[in-house]
């Protein structure tokens, strides 16, 4: 498993394929602060309830200078058939060879129902418009946490 990032640490660059197959990378926003956030599985119950409350409140998060990226190790067809599904808004991209979520310290041993178990850790970071960590959230919780979040930024 890879280092947690910590405020003031550089974000790794990244670029992976979106819902449609067009590349995103984390470069694409500079200048603007981006809230990535990692997810076990599209489709999946916790996952679902996630990424729609990111699409429930993505006009005030864009309003107030945040863009939103979903990062999970689905392929593009199984991000395309989940934003189709839930009406979802956000960007998702895919990582399934898991080295963006490895670099972002979002993927290795966690618990599981009581059991370790190698995946990928639920998480949250915050980009600066200069690139930079500015917030990193490890093992949230699917619900309540883009509430979490917005009050933390303050929005």
């Amino acid at each position: 498993m890879s280092d947690r990032l910590k405020p003031g640490d550089t974000a790794p660059a990244f670029t992976l394929p979106d819902a449609d197959g067009n590349e995103v990378s984390l470069a694409d926003h500079k200048g603007r602060k981006v809230i990535v956030y990692f997810y076990p599985a599209a489709l999946t119950p916790g996952c679902t309830k996630q990424a729609c409350d990111f699409t429930d409140n993505l006009d005030l998060l864009t309003s107030a200078g945040y863009d939103v990226i979903g990062v999970s190790p689905d392929k593009p067809e199984k991000l395309a058939k989940f934003r189709d599904t839930e009406n979802l808004k956000v960007t998702l991209v895919g990582d399934p060879a898991k080295e963006t979520l490895e670099a972002y310290g979002a993927f290795g041993e966690k618990k599981l129902y009581g059991k370790v178990v190698t995946g990928v850790i639920r998480s949250t970071v915050v980009v600066d418009e200069d690139g930079k960590i500015e917030h990193a959230f490890y093992n949230v919780k699917a619900t309540g946490h883009v509430a979490k979040i917005i009050r933390d930024l303050g929005i």
